[in-house]
């Protein structure tokens, strides 16, 4: 025999067993968009294959922020610090600074059932994160909040305000901080703005920032990361380029200090052994620099003083027509002497 369902009784079950959006995800592939390609890194031990190997430890952070996913994190709530945060990068709104900026936690990992966005950080003491209550008690008093992805890079207000998470920051030390990570970050978004264009004049770049965890702790709670790194790549009217930056989080006491622009191959190899992939997958260059650009920019001055004159953009998906045009040329003389003979 059957029952008419009453509408609110069906509306009900209807809403069980449809899945609610969360930000804690157990896939990354769930954020993916802020991958190239849709691919993120590999970083051996960690996450392979887009495979998170140890998911009760590590944890995919699709950072929420008024109902809206802004950026992606992979959280490491033993260490309480993010292993990397990955953004698609389309331009920044010249927008002021917060006052009385106020750090937030994320709710997912204090109760699971907690909301989907980050929440302002009360004074209190977290088993899987680091909260405001570690920084402002700290016992290290030149060790401050690191931004791993930059408020500055925000194409919104509000992208910029979801940068303020802790779990997208790290005990960073100030001068570092200030001084040669701030050039480096303001070097890169000069180059994303000038030159990560496509063919249809659009601002788009996908960065990965992340930091390498050591033996040193803040609080006895959270991990002091000795050294910390940025690469980005992005489509470049036709062709492609990528670089990368890495430093060592550390008192600079030299004020004018400046992080060498690297290529994506030398920081795998320099702190994954080459066991680590960036952009896995996708035709970003491995060995060019985009340091030969930094005189084409209208403020050169964050920018590493020193050019390597190896170090051109990549033309992956262009050829080199000088030289296509010098092989053609030789190829023509060879040809005349033989025939003259």
């Amino acid at each position: 025999m059957f029952r008419l369902v009453a509408p609110a009784a069906l509306l009900l079950l209807l809403l069980s067993i449809v899945p609610t959006v969360t930000e804690v995800v157990r896939s990354i592939s769930e954020c993916n968009k802020y991958f190239l390609d849709g691919a993120a890194p590999n970083i051996p031990g960690i996450l392979v294959g887009g495979k998170i190997l140890d998911q009760n430890r590590y944890k995919a952070i699709c950072q929420t922020w008024n109902h809206e996913r802004r950026f992606v994190t992979l959280y490491d709530t033993e260490n309480k610090i993010p292993v990397f945060s990955a953004y698609k990068y389309q331009g920044a709104e010249k927008t002021g600074m917060l006052n009385g900026r106020q750090w937030k936690i994320e709710p997912q990992l204090k109760n699971k059932s907690g909301s989907k966005n980050m929440e302002d950080s009360p004074n209190e003491t977290y088993i899987h994160q680091a909260g405001d209550k570690d920084y402002l008690n700290r016992s290290q008093k030149s060790l401050t909040r690191g931004h791993l992805l930059p408020f500055s890079y925000g194409s919104t207000f509000d992208d910029k305000v979801s940068t303020c998470t802790l779990t997208n920051a790290v005990p960073q030390e100030e001068t570092f901080n200030s001084q040669s990570w701030s050039r480096m970050e303001k070097c890169v978004k000069r180059v994303l703005d000038k030159y990560c264009r496509n063919n249809n004049g659009e601002i788009k770049g996908y960065l990965v920032t992340g930091a390498q965890p050591g033996n040193i702790t803040m609080n006895n709670r959270v991990n002091v990361p000795p050294m910390m790194w940025s690469a980005f790549c992005c489509q470049s009217h036709g062709g492609w380029l990528a670089s990368a930056h890495w430093g060592h989080n550390e008192e600079e006491k030299e004020k004018d200090k400046r992080l060498e622009t690297r290529t994506l191959r030398e920081l795998e190899l320099e702190i994954w052994n080459g066991e680590a992939k960036m952009f896995p997958g996708t035709h970003c260059p491995l060995n060019t620099r985009v340091s030969d650009l930094y005189p084409n920019l209208v403020e050169t001055c964050t920018c590493p003083l020193h050019i390597s004159s190896t170090s051109a953009p990549s033309t992956t998906s262009r050829p080199n027509y000088t030289l296509t045009a010098m092989s053609i040329t030789t190829a023509y003389l060879l040809l005349v002497l033989t025939w003259s003979f």
